[in-house]
């Protein structure tokens, strides 16, 4: 048999294996969340181990519409998410864009280095006297206050992959827009984040993941406008698995959502053609 052919076997068996054990949980937790309590709570039998009896109810879900709890979390954690997004790559793009320009590697890798200070303390330990300071400037239960402590934690991160990001750039093409008459702002805008855009793509969908499942500076920050993820924590808690279910699947949809719109960005090649 032919080794290529046995190569490309050999990856797609294994990539359905993987997709499969990445998948199987998700499966679980929407099944959970669509059925009767006496189909999950049943004893499991060699027949129904791997693929539990499919008895479906909505009754979870109209419990978590009903509620009246819903929608103002989901807009809360979509609100949230979106403007800790939208301010970490507008600051950190141009901040990185300087950091990977710096001529002396040393000088450079202590910038990128003295940017994840921040993250060598436990989170716990940053949350608490940021709840404190936010509680005497009235940011407490805002939406705002959870966009600053947020930008705390992700801001790191997106100076550290948007500096990679623009150290791929070579410079002769700000030397050739240089050339042309173009300055720098205007190269900036028109050759060089355009050209970055599969790393600002990556980097703004972590910043929105991280935002959208942050859970700490949530629940230190929040007093009665939880946002989604200390929504499911409070069902968990109580012990209530189904409604849980049906609240962590609700949390998946906008995740699923934004990787579809922001995957036609990540590409490679981008820059193949662009110096001779």
């Amino acid at each position: 048999m032919n080794k290529d052919l046995i190569k490309k076997v050999f990856f797609n068996a294994s990539l359905l294996i993987v997709s499969a054990i990445i998948l199987y949980p998700i499966f679980l937790m929407i099944k959970i969340s669509l059925s009767q309590p006496g189909d999950i709570f049943e004893k499991f039998t060699q027949k129904n181990l791997i693929w539990p009896k499919l008895g479906l109810t909505i009754e979870h879900w109209k419990n978590v519409y009903n509620s009246g709890l819903l929608f103002p979390s989901l807009i809360k954690s979509l609100k949230t998410a979106t403007v800790v997004t939208f301010i970490a790559v507008l600051v950190a793009a141009p901040a990185s864009y300087v950091i990977s320009r710096i001529g002396n590697k040393k000088i450079k890798y202590l910038f990128i280095i003295s940017l994840f200070i921040s993250r060598v303390f436990p989170e716990v330990a940053i949350a608490l006297p940021i709840s404190v300071r936010f509680l005497s400037w009235n940011l407490i239960d805002t939406t705002l206050g959870l966009v600053l402590a947020h930008l705390i934690k992700v801001l790191p991160y997106v100076a550290w992959i948007l500096v990679g990001t623009f150290e791929a750039i070579p410079k002769s093409l700000e030397e050739a827009s240089f050339v042309d008459g173009a300055g720098r702002v205007k190269t900036l805008f028109n050759i060089i984040f355009p050209l970055s855009l599969p790393g600002i793509s990556v980097a703004a969908m972590l910043v929105w993941l991280e935002s959208w499942n942050e859970f700490t500076y949530a629940l230190y920050l929040t007093v009665s406008e939880n946002t989604l993820p200390l929504q499911t924590y409070y069902y968990i808690n109580r012990g209530g698995i189904f409604n849980s279910a049906a609240y962590a699947t609700i949390i998946t949809v906008p995740v699923i959502i934004l990787t579809f719109i922001l995957q036609r960005y990540i590409k490679s090649g981008m820059l193949s053609g662009g110096v001779k």
